[in-house]
């Protein structure tokens, strides 16, 4: 895996990285007009995924405070999406069987 790693070349990691920008961006623009909510699952798996694009970027040229501000967005995105999933199973409407 190193050996992958060392091989390819870092403008596919910068590239990667500006993907995860890219997210960012769309998710903030969405949420901005209106056409996503940050109560919805999708705008914290968009965050997430951003986060994970961009500490992927971050190997090519590393910087301790970016990758520590980036597994934080992945860590709390991952919280947000468990407590929204599970608060959509508790409030779920049972079938009075």
């Amino acid at each position: 895996m190193t050996y992958l790693l060392n091989t390819l070349d870092p403008v596919v990691f910068d590239a990667i990285g500006l993907a995860g920008f890219g997210l960012y961006v769309l998710n903030y623009t969405l949420l901005t007009f209106r056409k996503l909510q940050s109560e919805q699952v999708v705008y914290f798996v968009l965050n997430g995924m951003a986060a994970v694009l961009v500490l992927i970027g971050l190997t090519s040229s590393f910087n301790l405070a970016s990758a520590m501000i980036q597994i934080f967005w992945v860590g709390i995105s991952l919280v947000a999406v468990v407590v929204r999933l599970r608060n959509r199973a508790t409030n779920a409407p049972s079938l009075g069987l």
